[in-house]
């Protein structure tokens, strides 16, 4: 599943459609797609993994689930969920969730819990974890209604980059380690942005998906944690364990 730096890029990429007018549409998507047809994208925006498609009076909300894909000016053999076509160029998305939103988006979104926003608001996230005190931190991480965008490999590289235990209760983890945990997910999040852009994102990662631990030169622990149970891969001797 593409993670909200992912899907920054590919606001970046679309910006070249930006005040055009969709001149057809198509997909089999069950939306009533036909409504798009002759409006103008007003803007495009992203809220963590959800890309979206501002209209004057309606947003199209694209989530790229676990295996979606686009396409830009190009096409893939299969059938689009949705294709837009523009005087100058398409925009194609395969195997995704496609919804509208009406009205006005700002109406849909707390932009202040995402971590990629000029608006986000580490304090409220704070807040809505202390309110959970009970739940493992790598749970926590990944509901997106406190740290928008941040999936599963921002997730084990945060946690490695503090020395936090991915099971580690939320209640229990010191405020300043609490802190540091909470803007290192924004902070990385602008980093996974520019290696990927640069193609050379998997070589900066010092926790997921490895086997060894570079501080302490010792086996990595491979387990599917928390009640997500999402793969989690971490250093039992320099991540700490709260409980």
């Amino acid at each position: 599943m593409p993670e909200g730096p992912s899907i920054v890029i590919l606001k970046e990429e679309t910006q070249q459609f930006s005040g055009q007018k969709v001149i057809s549409v198509s997909g089999n998507s069950a939306i009533d797609i036909q409504r798009i047809k002759g409006k103008s994208i007003t803007s495009f925006k992203t809220w963590g993994k959800h890309f979206l498609i501002c209209f004057d009076d309606f947003t199209v909300k694209i989530h790229l689930l676990m295996f979606g894909t686009y396409r830009i000016n190009e096409r893939k053999e299969t059938t689009p969920r949705l294709s837009l076509v523009f005087s100058k160029g398409e925009l194609n998305f395969y195997t995704c969730s496609v919804k509208i939103l009406e009205g006005d988006i700002n109406l849909h979104y707390d932009w202040t819990e995402d971590v990629m926003n000029t608006k986000w608001d580490p304090e409220k996230a704070k807040q809505s974890l202390d309110k959970i005190p009970k739940q493992k931190i790598c749970d926590a991480l990944l509901d997106q209604d406190i740290f928008s965008g941040v999936g599963n490999i921002i997730k084990n590289e945060v946690l490695y980059r503090c020395y936090i235990h991915p099971e580690s209760l939320v209640g229990t983890i010191p405020p300043l380690k609490l802190k540091e945990l909470i803007d290192e997910c924004s902070v990385y999040s602008f980093q996974f942005l520019e290696w990927k852009k640069a193609f050379e994102l998997k070589k900066h990662w010092l926790a997921h998906t490895k086997k060894i631990c570079l501080r302490c030169d010792l086996p990595f622990t491979k387990k599917y944690t928390g009640v997500k149970k999402r793969r989690s891969f971490f250093c039992t001797n320099c991540q700490k364990l709260y409980q």
